[in-house]
């Protein structure tokens, strides 16, 4: 009876033994197969900047360029006045980064530590917003902006972040319902006022959160294209985004500088991610398990 009992269970250890190497194995060619889908659009980029005109139209299209036209990131930066659609566009998530951390973070703070009549009522319609569809805005903004005279400028694109984003304000609040209370409290003591304790205590608690919003408002900015369409119309105003529309024409369209300068627009995200990384991935993951102090 022990010897039939001590198999048995030997026979479902090997079985739960398999069935983990099953799913681990399982896991990881599901990641492989994702990366690889999100590294080819990529790929291709970087090797259709390195073609010559001729060999961006072969078929079938060949991997590799031979030979590999370097010039051609050059001519895509200078045959239009890139530098100065980088330095608009840097202008612009710059303001809109500071402004959308700065006001999302108060009204989170507000929401997460002060307790006042139709709190909850006044965060439900706060996220009600998420849900307009954006398109809806576009006319309202438009008519609205014209009016203020902002048509042209970067106003448009830059003074809406100082209001915030139902997406920030949740991110952040969620991650501040995380942060005990005692500490509020023990500033309390010390005689510390609610902007005292906000700017001393609670931003430096918060660098996960901000971080996380700061990284996903550039990334946003930086992509954004039809903001930049509808409000700028001078090419000394122009955005990353719009410099690069301008490589399409009715007729034919320079695909090898197209994605030359693609290429180089992808860097300062990048360099965005990867500077923020660590606190981007941990605000982003623990604002999901926050929501029930308080």
């Amino acid at each position: 009876m022990e010897t039939a009992m001590a198999t048995l269970m030997e026979k479902k250890k090997r079985e739960q033994k398999t069935l983990y190497y099953f799913s681990r194995v399982l896991i990881y060619i599901l990641l492989i197969l994702g990366a690889l889908m999100i590294f080819f659009p990529f790929a291709w980029t970087v090797s259709t900047s390195l073609k010559t005109d001729k060999q961006v139209l072969e078929f079938p299209p060949s991997w590799i360029p031979r030979p590999i036209a370097w010039e051609n990131y050059p001519r895509a930066l200078t045959v239009r006045p890139f530098h100065i659609y980088f330095r608009n566009t840097f202008l612009i998530a710059g303001i809109a980064v500071f402004g959308m951390v700065l006001s999302s973070s108060v009204v989170a703070y507000g929401f997460a530590r002060f307790r006042f009549p139709g709190r909850n009522v006044l965060f439900f319609i706060l996220l009600s917003t998420m849900m307009l569809p954006s398109n809806l805005l576009i006319v309202p903004r438009f008519i609205l902006f014209k009016l203020l005279g902002w048509l042209d400028t970067f106003l448009p694109l830059t003074v809406p972040t100082f209001f915030g984003s139902a997406f920030s304000v949740f991110l952040m609040r969620q991650y501040l319902m995380g942060i005990p209370l005692e500490y509020d409290e023990a500033a309390k003591i010390d005689g510390a006022s609610p902007l005292r304790i906000f700017t001393s205590v609670i931003l430096p608690l918060m660098r996960p959160a901000l971080g996380a919003v700061a990284v996903f408002e550039f990334v946003n900015v930086w992509r954004d294209f039809m903001g930049p369409l509808i409000y700028l119309s001078s090419e000394k105003n122009y955005t990353v985004s719009l410099g690069l529309a301008a490589f399409r024409s009715e007729f034919f369209t320079e695909w090898n500088l197209f994605m030359a300068a693609a290429t180089v627009a992808m860097v300062p995200p990048l360099i965005m991610f990867f500077i923020a990384q660590k606190y981007f991935i941990s605000g982003a993951s623990l604002t999901g398990s926050g929501g029930s102090k308080g």
